[in-house]
């Protein structure tokens, strides 16, 4: 097993390094690299327990990766940090119905520390989550190289609004919380009208500058993207849109992988709220795997870049463990048909809502896009 172990990954580096050469300026984001000799050596279920298998953690220090439009390769996994710690306070179920506040079970130093533990590399930042520097504390901590990791921070609403000069600012300050002197990849958060073409040519200017290494967007619906091309900026290196088969709006999706645009899912595991679905629960018995590794499979799948979130070490450990099975042709399509007209309506509420999110324009539809790309 060690030695067909080591020739595995010695193929798969050779692999690596032939698609980062020989990837174009739009790489199809589709063409997937999966480390099959690496699933079959290391095929694991999750076991009772907290701490890693040292075959669980192996599993994710060579997961799968996915070029970007510049040749960087992009792990196929990695660990959300939203709410993990700190519950931003304009964040949508910020608020109970009941009026309570939303308490954090653990610190972010504490998670992160975990998930770097459990063999995640690719952490998922930003500015509005308000926990940079305890994320910056665990990465300290773990003892883990910088040139290990993959580290992408997104720039908020209200810095964007100001310009130039505070997304500069605000960069300057995710590198200190980091503690790098880089990011791999840095996204404007949302599309916020009037505003978001500067910021993102000031995104543009900074990875000219080598503090950026990829510049991407977040929450762009097609118009977006055709509104960032016509004033002559670059294809984004990255859409992190939600995307889970509750919301898979496909149109959206093709229309971004056919510009070389690689997709990265938040909300993959729906935050939860799916887990009883009978669906997933037909097929992970098929595949003696949980629902939550259903809905990462199908995201790996896709060839999106899956971010699952935990503040407990064990579902780290679960969400992880779906690089070991395949799901059928005819369970992708069933999965696929699960999203429904109603989530896409609410969807459309959620990013009129959001584009001008906590701005001077925040209650608004001031220059928000009424017609755009649902599915």
């Amino acid at each position: 097993v060690i030695t067909n172990m080591k020739i595995a990954l010695g193929a798969l580096s050779l692999l690596f390094a032939t698609s980062a050469t020989a990837a174009s300026a739009r790489p199809n984001p589709s063409i997937y690299i999966v480390n099959r000799a690496t699933s079959i050596a290391f095929s694991t279920r999750h076991t009772a327990g907290t701490m890693p298998t040292p075959e669980q953690k192996r599993t994710l220090l060579s997961c799968p990766s996915i070029p970007l439009s510049e040749g960087t390769l992009h792990p196929a996994i990695g660990f959300g940090t939203y709410k993990v710690g700190l519950i931003p306070a304009s964040a949508s179920s910020a608020v109970a119905s009941t009026g309570g506040e939303e308490k954090p079970q653990r610190t972010a130093e504490e998670c992160v520390r975990d998930a770097l533990e459990v063999g995640y590399r690719f952490l998922e930042c930003a500015e509005f989550y308000g926990n940079e520097a305890e994320v910056g504390k665990a990465i300290d901590a773990s003892g883990v190289k910088r040139e290990e990791l993959f580290l992408c921070s997104k720039v908020w609403t209200t810095t964007i609004e100001k310009g130039e000069e505070a997304i500069r600012a605000q960069l300057e300050k995710t590198l200190a919380d980091l503690g790098t002197d880089y990011v791999d990849l840095y996204l404007v958060h949302w599309p916020v009208p009037g505003k978001h073409v500067e910021a993102y040519k000031t995104l543009e200017k900074l990875q000219k500058e080598g503090k950026i290494r990829n510049v991407g967007v977040s929450n762009y619906a097609v118009e977006d993207c055709k509104e960032l091309l016509d004033n002559g900026c670059a294809v984004p290196a990255v859409n992190q849109i939600e995307i889970n088969p509750f919301l898979y709006r496909k149109n959206t999706i093709n229309y971004f992988q056919s510009e070389g645009v690689v997709m990265q899912s938040y909300r993959s595991l729906r935050d939860g709220k799916a887990m009883d679905h009978p669906t997933l629960a037909k097929i992970g018995a098929v595949h003696s795997k949980t629902p939550a590794q259903v809905l990462g499979r199908w995201c790996v799948q896709h060839g999106f870049v899956y971010m699952p979130k935990s503040v407990k070490m064990e579902r780290m450990v679960e969400n992880g463990e779906v690089f070991d099975f395949e799901l059928t042709k005819e369970e992708m399509e069933e999965l696929d048909a699960l999203t429904t007209p109603e989530a896409l309506k609410t969807f459309e509420g959620l990013y009129r809502k959001c584009v001008n999110r906590d701005t001077t324009k925040d209650g608004t539809m001031e220059g928000v896009k009424m017609d755009i790309t649902l599915n």
